[in-house]
């Protein structure tokens, strides 16, 4: 086992301040999944350094190959790494300037790209009967500790199992969190406001008026409270009264009464809201004014028939857009089927089961028996698209109305890949859970809904509402508690 010179590792030129004196500096080791899932890491650690082990380059090469977010994503990464390297292939010894690339909105920081520019002494306890790849980067972190005495030195890494390794062998290990939308998810935007009785007396001076057979109240802001666009609000218990967030203002927020589809006969498309957050999710999606609404929920709670009902109601009944277009990610819940042959909308029909069985409930027609049944059905074929997220790059769409359905599996670059195919006339409907993703390396804080929920709640064409009641069956709802 032969020792090796120490890598020299010049530290980043920063100016010390209260917070840095006295701490070291600090050098982040990154895995190959950290690169391979945010591209932009190489320049979210501020003043601090990265390094790269010949294995994560080794890794990122085998990966550069395929049409897969992954392999766009290791594209990227090789793209930045050529870019810093330009022109500056003596300095490597010294490290590159992480200098941010034009176009990428993140904090100007002062850290340097080291590389591995030689082999570590070899850790046999990790390297015994052959080289794998976690643990050739953790002896590689276990060496960078031995040899840098006057640095902090923490893996960064998605990969649970290798934090666990580094952590039984004393070194520090991190989860990456800059791609969290935030930091816990009890701290997400819920789209709901509840107010008591004593509402009424805190804004006395409420003024109200009607406008086109709508009633509006001009509430008084006050210090500290916390108004969105289109936030649904509920005021009082028992006849509580019901309205929408239609203006905020610096000094004021007006509030639009809902219409009632929880009782009478109105309803739409046959579908009437069996509890307050339903009422709202379909005023949400009948409101023209709203391009973009989120709706999350456990299972049960109605997020597909109610959009499926809105949607019908205004392409056939109002002729607000031409069709209704549902995609998913195809994400299955246990071992795959295999290749499904057919056209597009054909193998996308396994995937759909959740769309038929609530078209089956909307299209049960009241009069006309098996012909009426055929007919709608025949209509409903021409109006409603299933349509595959891989071919949905550079599409635009045009007056329609797009589901995008199990949105929890949906990564915050296909969010966004997603909802800038909108054209004009154009609503998208985003449904999910978000405690049923399947995705690896998604999860709750870092899930394209997450994000879109989170950067969404202060647009006033955007709206989200969170469905806490189940209303599948008492089988359901006892299950979802129980199991």
């Amino acid at each position: 086992m032969s020792s090796v010179e120490p890598v020299q590792l010049t530290p980043a030129v920063e100016e010390p301040t209260k917070e840095t004196m006295g701490k070291k500096k600090r050098l982040y080791v990154l895995d190959t999944n950290v690169l391979m899932h945010d591209p932009t890491a190489l320049f979210r650690f501020e003043e601090h350094d990265v390094f790269l082990p010949m294995m994560v380059l080794e890794e990122l090469d085998a990966a550069k190959k395929g049409m897969s977010e992954v392999s766009r994503n290791v594209r990227q990464v090789s793209r930045f790494i050529g870019e810093l390297m330009a022109h500056k292939s003596d300095e490597l010894e010294n490290g590159l300037e992480l200098k941010v690339p034009d176009g990428l909105d993140l904090a100007i920081g002062h850290g340097r790209l080291f590389f591995q520019t030689s082999m570590p002494q070899t850790h046999s306890s990790l390297l015994r009967d052959g080289s794998f790849a976690d643990n050739e980067i953790l002896s590689t972190v276990m060496s960078l500790r031995e040899e840098l005495d006057d640095r902090e030195v923490i893996l960064v890494s998605k990969d649970i199992n290798l934090r666990i390794k580094a952590a039984i062998l004393g070194a520090r290990a991190e989860d990456y969190f800059n791609d969290r939308a935030l930091d816990d998810l009890s701290l997400l935007y819920k789209g709901l406001r509840q107010e008591g009785e004593d509402f009424w007396e805190r804004h006395p001076d409420l003024e109200s008026w009607t406008e086109n057979g709508s009633t509006y109240y001009r509430v008084a802001r006050t210090e500290g409270d916390d108004w969105f666009p289109n936030q649904c609000v509920v005021i009082g218990e028992g006849e509580s009264v019901e309205g929408i967030v239609q203006e905020v203002r610096d000094d004021s927020v007006v509030l639009r009464l809902i219409n009632d589809y929880q009782h009478g006969n109105r309803n739409v498309w046959g579908i009437q809201a069996r509890n307050p957050e339903q009422n709202f999710a379909l005023n949400l999606l009948m409101d023209p004014q709203i391009d973009f609404v989120t709706l999350m929920g456990t299972a049960g709670t109605g997020k597909t028939l109610l959009t499926l009902a809105a949607g019908l109601a205004q392409t056939l009944d109002e002729k607000r857009y031409t069709e209704i277009i549902v995609t998913r990610a195809t994400v299955s819940i246990g071992e795959d089927i295999g290749f499904l042959p057919g056209t597009e909308e054909e193998k996308m029909t396994p995937w759909m089961g959740a769309l038929t069985d609530n078209l089956e409930v909307l299209t049960q027609p009241q009069e006309g028996g098996e012909w009426g049944r055929a007919a709608t059905n025949d209509l409903l074929a021409n109006r409603v698209k299933v349509r595959s997220l891989n071919f949905m790059r550079g599409r635009t769409f045009i007056n329609r109305y797009v589901i995008i359905d199990e949105a929890q599996n949906i990564t915050p670059k296909q969010m966004k890949a997603l909802l800038t195919r909108a054209g004009p006339g154009t609503k998208m409907i985003c449904l999910g859970n978000v405690g049923q993703i399947d995705t690896p390396y998604l999860t709750e804080t870092t899930s394209g809904l997450t994000f879109a929920v989170d950067r969404f709640k202060s647009w006033g064409h955007g709206a989200h509402i969170t469905l806490r009641r189940g209303e599948r069956s008492r089988l359901a709802d006892y299950a979802s508690e129980v199991l």
